[in-house]
C-alpha cells in the first residue's frame, strides 16, 4: 500500500496517476485541515481550486500504538454514496470526488475553511438554537431516510464497531488499562476506580455494549460529537462518519446528548434537542439516557479524552449522574 505524507513531488505524481490532479495543474500548498483523530489528511490548494485528501491506515493518526482497521475510508466513501440521494444530508456533506480501494485513499470536495464545535467545551460558551436544530435535524433525517427499507443492504462495519465497542464499553474499566488519569486532573483516577469496582455497573455497561453490536434498521453517523460538526461559510456541516453503521438512533442521540452535557450546555438547551428530535422521529427515550450515561463515563475516564474546562467536582457529578442513567 502507497503510504501518502506531506511531499508535494510525491503528491503531485500520486495525484495525476490517479487522474485527480490535470496534466497542467499543480499544487501550491499543502496543509492539515484540522484536528482529526482517525486518518491521514490533507488539504490540497493548486492554482484553481483546493480539495481535501484522506488515507486511512492500520492504527489511529493520534494514537499509532492504537491499531485500527485500514480500509475504514471505504466505509465513509459509502456512507457518502448512499446518502447522497437525500438533498439535505448532500448539502450537509462534503462530496466525495474519487476513491482508490488499493489504497484506502479518497478524494472529497474541499467545504472551505472552517472551524469545529468543540470550542463548546470551553467554559462560558453556548450553541445557538439554529446550529443545535441543524444538528439534530440532520440525525432526524439520516435515521428515517436511510433504513433497511430504502436500502438493499446494511452498512455493518464490523471491525470499527468492535474498536469502538473496546473503546466505549470495556476499556474505561479495565483496571490496568494504562491511564494515569491523575495526569488529567489530580483526583480523577480515585472516582475512576470506584466505578471500576461497580460490578452492577459493569453488567449493565455489557448489555448495553452488547445492544451496540447487535444489528439495526437505521443508519447512523457513528461518532456524532462536536468534533464532527463543522462551521463553514457555507453553514453547518458534519463531517467523517467512518463509524457509521447500522443500528439504534439511542445510540446516536446518546452520544450527542452527553457533550452538550460535558460542555456545560444548560438543561433547557438539552430538552430542546431531544424536543426536537422526537417531533421528526422515534426515540425511546429511557435507552437513549443509558446510552448517554455511556459515552459520560467514557469520555471523562477513558483514552479518547476531550479538551473539558470544567471541574473535578463537575466531572464526580456527571459521572455520578451516569451511573444513574445507566442503571435507571
Amino acid at each position: 500500500m502507497i503510504k501518502l505524507n506531506n511531499n508535494i513531488e510525491d503528491l503531485t505524481t500520486y495525484l495525476k496517476s490517479k487522474g485527480w490532479l490535470g496534466d497542467n495543474e499543480s499544487i501550491v500548498t499543502v496543509e492539515k485541515p484540522g484536528e482529526g483523530n482517525m486518518n491521514f489528511t490533507l488539504r490540497i490548494t493548486t492554482e484553481t481550486r483546493s480539495f481535501i485528501v484522506k488515507q486511512s491506515r492500520e492504527y489511529v493518526e493520534k494514537y499509532p500504538q492504537v491499531a485500527a482497521p485500514v480500509e475504514r475510508v471505504l466505509t465513509e466513501a459509502k456512507f457518502y454514496e448512499v446518502t447522497e440521494t437525500v438533498p439535505s444530508l448532500k448539502a450537509m456533506m462534503p462530496t466525495l470526488v474519487g476513491l482508490d480501494k488499493e489504497n484506502n485513499v479518497m478524494v472529497m470536495n474541499d467545504l472551505g475553511n472552517g472551524s469545529d464545535f468543540t470550542y463548546l467545551y470551553q467554559l462560558g460558551k453556548k450553541i445557538l438554537e439554529e446550529d443545535l436544530f441543524s444538528v439534530v435535524d440532520f440525525a432526524a433525517t439520516l435515521h428515517t431516510s436511510i433504513t433497511t427499507d430504502t436500502q438493499d443492504s446494511r452498512i455493518s462495519n464490523t471491525k470499527m464497531r468492535a474498536l469502538n465497542h473496546e473503546h466505549i464499553f470495556n476499556y474505561p474499566y479495565a483496571v490496568d488499562n494504562g491511564i494515569n488519569l491523575d495526569d488529567i486532573l489530580p483526583g480523577l483516577q480515585k472516582e475512576a476506580n470506584r466505578l471500576k469496582a461497580d460490578n452492577v455497573l459493569i453488567a449493565e455497561v455489557k448489555k448495553l455494549g452488547d445492544l451496540y453490536l447487535e444489528d439495526g434498521d437505521i443508519l447512523l453517523h457513528g461518532d456524532y460529537f462536536p468534533g464532527s460538526w463543522l462551521a463553514t461559510v457555507g453553514g453547518l456541516k458534519i463531517i467523517d462518519p467512518e463509524f457509521c453503521f447500522f443500528g439504534k438512533a439511542e445510540f446516536e442521540i446518546g452520544v450527542m446528548l452527553a457533550h452538550l452535557k460535558m460542555a456545560n450546555q444548560s438543561a433547557n438547551i438539552i430538552e430542546k434537542a431531544i424536543d426536537r428530535y422526537k417531533s421528526l422521529a422515534e426515540l425511546d427515550t429511557s435507552l437513549c439516557y443509558k446510552f448517554m450515561g455511556i459515552e459520560l463515563i467514557r469520555r471523562i475516564i477513558g483514552l479518547a479524552q476531550l479538551p473539558l474546562e470544567i471541574s473535578l467536582e463537575k466531572r464526580v457529578s456527571l459521572l455520578n449522574e451516569a451511573r444513574e442513567l445507566i442503571m435507571n
